[in-house]
């Protein structure tokens, strides 16, 4: 029995969530807007943010969870990796809270977090499974053989493919966080309307460098022939790109998955969100004979309640930190 209060400070969400017996019973997000008229985070700036945000975040996840900061067992808390400034906010606040209740304190690596938010809700995946995390920072073939064994069996050589979506955005102009935006014109346009070139790694590993690369000289060919090339046909572009990056991707999980001979096949991480990617491992998945499993829009990008089921596991096999515990913005795996 225990009931757990997790907090997720990594980037540019505020979060804190309440897990009891292994239920999610609240997970409270605050977002920050101030970034987007920079068109991207602001490290300082979220910091400030996570600081306003995380006093009534963390009350308001106990009142919706109606759980009194006494019932708690445990605070858990993201390590890792992320903003030094950020994690150093939910960090302190966890550790003096754990510290003034006299109870047991978790950390949890937020990329692991994310693996395991599958099990938040039903169907969940079998071990030993695949799980593709794709995020801004990170883009991770993941052999999961339990909640606390994983393995990183491909990942990105330099830019993670959130990173190439961003990028995309920017370039065309669209607002911060570009992404989603990228996601929403694709599906107005023509896949193959335009070709770019597949990056080619050894192994199970990506290059998205590449790409992003390609796309920015396309475009600058392009627009000086036609100024209102872009405007004209965002939809098009949209398409293009993100039909290449999600060939990228599931090419080489289904490689992943042919070499290993497993056959339940999980996604995670913001990226999971993209609705392009979602469709596409699902047909990918008929074709294979996959079972897939993706969830819900709300655990794809950060939040505590995937900190808290991770926790959950911790807290079963007593894997506790000290206090003197530090954030580590470039956590390893």
């Amino acid at each position: 029995m225990s009931t757990i209060l997790a907090i997720e400070s990594s980037c540019d969400e505020t979060s804190a969530a309440v897990i009891s017996n292994g239920k999610i019973c609240s997970n409270i997000v605050a977002t920050q807007v101030i970034h987007q008229k920079y068109g991207g985070v602001v490290p300082e700036l979220a910091s400030r943010a996570h600081q306003q945000h995380i006093v009534p975040v963390v009350e308001k996840a106990l009142l919706d969870a109606k759980v009194s900061k006494k019932d708690l067992n445990a605070i858990a808390f993201t390590r890792g990796p992320g903003l030094l400034g950020a994690l150093l906010v939910g960090a302190s606040f966890a550790k003096a809270f754990a510290l003034g209740l006299n109870i047991p304190l978790i950390e949890v690596n937020h990329m692991q977090a994310h693996v395991l938010a599958h099990f938040i809700e039903d169907p969940t995946p079998s071990f030993p499974f695949l799980c593709l995390t794709v995020s801004g920072g990170h883009t991770q073939i993941v052999l999961v053989r339990s909640p606390l064994d994983m393995e990183i069996i491909g990942e990105t050589q330099d830019d993670a493919v959130g990173e190439a979506f961003d990028k995309t955005a920017k370039l065309l102009n669209l607002p911060y966080p570009g992404g989603p935006l990228v996601d929403k014109r694709a599906q107005e346009g023509n896949p193959l309307a335009y070709n770019f070139p597949l990056s080619e790694m050894p192994g199970l590993n990506y290059s998205f460098s590449g790409i992003k690369t390609s796309i920015l000289y396309f475009l600058q060919g392009k627009t000086k022939t036609n100024p209102q090339f872009v405007e004209e046909n965002i939809a098009d572009i949209c398409a293009s790109v993100q039909h290449t990056l999600i060939k990228m991707l599931l090419q080489k999980l289904r490689k992943a998955a042919r070499q290993t001979g497993i056959s339940d096949i999980a996604i995670a991480g913001g990226v999971s969100a993209n609705s392009g990617l979602r469709k596409s491992l699902l047909e990918l998945g008929e074709k294979e004979r996959w079972n897939v499993f993706i969830p819900r829009f709300e655990y794809c990008t950060d939040n505590a309640a995937m900190i808290a089921m991770a926790s959950h596991f911790k807290f079963e096999q007593a894997d506790f930190c000290e206090q003197t515990v530090s954030p580590l913005p470039r956590m390893a795996f």
